[in-house]
């Protein structure tokens, strides 16, 4: 072999290892602010870690209230007139609602506000009902909201590291979203 192909072999052997030897990934003392589709930790204090076999269980007793965090970026409206706007199509967990975007690091005033009003019109108000939280496979969006919840006071906090992916992967039914959106963005 050439040079060349030895060091693509080294390197294509070796990426695994490096990242077996990195191990896991610690829960930070704060929001994660960049990055979001990345290796998230097992962990989240304060609140429970769920397998897909649980949120199946949890879905088909209709035991928790889920709540889907994926973001999403609607029409801009300024496009002109004719321009191609292709929406995303979001299928998630059946009669999970959508609070799209409140799962980065920070949130602006109006966007907590969005987060809080519709949790506690999910509740009803009580900080003892469950909340499970998701969003995609490596996405730190659904810890930053669950983690939120935790601060806020809400006591059934569970959060599912495999999102809308395990969902699909296990071979569950899924739905076409639409998320709520604060009204700055249907501006």
């Amino acid at each position: 072999m050439r040079m060349r192909e030895l060091v693509m072999v080294a390197a294509i052997t070796l990426v695994p290892v490096a990242t077996a030897i990195a191990g896991p990934v610690a829960e930070p003392s704060a929001y994660r602010s960049e990055n979001y589709r990345a290796d998230v930790p097992d962990t989240l204090k304060g609140a429970r870690v769920v397998d897909t076999p649980e949120v199946v269980g949890l879905w088909t007793e209709h035991a928790a209230v889920f709540i889907d965090v994926l973001p999403y970026n609607p029409r801009p409206p300024e496009l002109p007139a004719g321009t191609v706007w292709k929406e995303k199509v979001r299928e998630n967990i059946p009669g999970s609602v959508w609070l799209a975007n409140v799962g980065y690091g920070v949130l602006n005033e109006e966007m907590e506000a969005f987060f809080r009003t519709n949790l506690e019109r999910l509740t009803g108000g009580s900080h003892e009902k469950v909340l499970l939280f998701y969003c995609q496979e490596r996405c730190w969006m659904s810890w930053n909201a669950a983690r939120r919840a935790v601060e806020w006071g809400y006591r059934q906090v569970l959060w599912y590291p495999h999102g809308s992916d395990g969902w699909i992967a296990a071979g569950q039914p899924t739905e076409k979203a639409t998320p709520l959106q604060p009204e700055i963005l249907r501006r």
